[in-house]
């Protein structure tokens, strides 16, 4: 008991310099103080694994290093855990809804038959003329233009059919 309580007290004369130590690598006050507060605990927890008669302060800077290991692993976990702070600015204003329409649209579009999901692409989507696109499809631009209408017609209903399930 009594080499617990010296140890406890060589701990605590140098907790100066652990605390210096600790502002070398963290920067910030609070994170050095931090991790010496944690890097003492585990000190005293594991203290039966100390060697008496080697340096106590190269044992403490030690568990202070890989505390501070854990913690910037830590750091990196959480920051690919959680989105960036960024990709909330957007929420509940028109870029959420904006995202919502979208988002029903291509479900709609996926829904549409080959040859009407051929015609939205190219001239919806893409921007082609009636004539170019006629011509990618190797079909009449009147051909075009009836699938196109067809196509306009099947996607406003099945919008019109997500619209009534939400």
């Amino acid at each position: 008991m009594d080499n617990d309580n010296a140890l406890h007290e060589e701990i605590a004369t140098l907790l100066p310099r652990l605390r210096r130590f600790a502002r070398t690598l963290a920067w910030h006050r609070e994170d050095a103080d931090d991790l010496v507060q944690l890097s003492v605990e585990r000190a005293i927890v594991h203290s039966s694994s100390y060697q008496a008669g080697t340096r106590l302060d190269s044992w403490l800077f030690r568990i202070i290093k890989n505390a501070w290991i854990d913690e910037l692993r830590a750091r990196t976990r959480r920051s690919e855990l959680f989105a960036p702070e960024e990709e909330g600015e957007h929420v509940g204003d028109d870029f959420a809804e904006a995202h919502q329409q979208r988002m029903a649209v291509q479900k709609a579009v996926s829904l549409l038959s080959e040859e009407h999901r051929l015609v939205v692409g190219l001239v919806l989507v893409e921007g082609l003329p009636y004539k170019d696109a006629a011509e990618v499809l190797e079909i009449p631009v009147g051909t075009l233009t009836s699938r196109l209408a067809r196509a306009r017609t099947a996607l406003q209903e099945l919008l019109s059919e997500q619209a009534r399930t939400v």
